[in-house]
């Protein structure tokens, strides 16, 4: 995985200094687009009562910039992560004076459990690498953001063509192989949406309120109290 590592955090620190603090800076086409997005991956939230949450894939912050907007009457405790330390180094002057609810760091791994874990955009563009390793790609990330997120966690995909054709540079899928992923590797919940105006899909994921059975094909670690 370095190698498809190293390619995806070429392509989008490439991305945030050439268009910056924007959209197309984490290749969106339009601040629309990403708003709606948002708004679908942040239906595992419950509003009602504050939460921590991971941005896995955070570029510039854009996500707390919308909590902000929507949800200002709901605390919330934000943990920006990005393999790119353009697109971190770009958060972190972006966000300079928020106070210690919102960090930013760089990696390819979930750093801590929090309530929930989004990713937006994430799995789409697969740089022509192999549709078997990205696969495998993608699975390593919902492996980590099921383990470090206590109620669920929440993602996007895009749908295929109907002419069926492929790009090299996109991932696109089916629903199934990945709700089925998360439900029978993973043990949890797993709501569908779609037909929100995007070709694409949101898997809302819950995690299993007790430990997985030694059987399943991963295994849940212990999880801290929340304090």
């Amino acid at each position: 995985m370095r190698a498809l590592r190293a390619q995806v955090r070429s392509y989008y620190s490439r991305k945030i200094e050439r268009h910056g603090s924007t959209p197309l800076g984490v290749d969106w086409p339009n601040a629309v687009s990403q708003h709606l997005r948002f708004v679908q991956l942040l239906k595992i939230c419950d509003f009602t009562k504050p939460f921590s949450l991971t941005d896995f894939g955070c570029g510039y912050g854009a996500l707390l910039e919308f909590l902000a907007m929507r949800h200002a009457d709901c605390p919330v405790t934000y943990r920006g992560i990005d393999i790119s330390p353009a697109m971190v180094a770009a958060a972190r002057r972006r966000w300079s004076d928020r106070p210690d609810d919102a960090t930013f760091v760089v990696g390819s791994r979930c750093p801590d459990v929090t309530d929930y874990v989004l990713t937006s955009g994430t799995f789409n563009v697969r740089l022509g690498r192999p549709v078997a390793e990205w696969k495998r790609y993608v699975e390593t990330i919902l492996t980590d953001m099921q383990r470090k997120s206590r109620i669920g966690f929440a993602a996007n995909f895009m749908l295929p063509h109907d002419q069926g054709r492929t790009e090299q540079a996109l991932y696109r899928t089916r629903p199934q192989p990945w709700v089925d992923f998360c439900r029978k590797q993973l043990g949890c919940e797993v709501e569908l949406l779609t037909d929100y105006g995007l070709r694409e899909f949101t898997l809302l994921v819950r995690c299993p309120r007790t430990p997985l059975s030694p059987k399943a094909a991963v295994r849940r670690p212990s999880r801290p109290s929340r304090r």
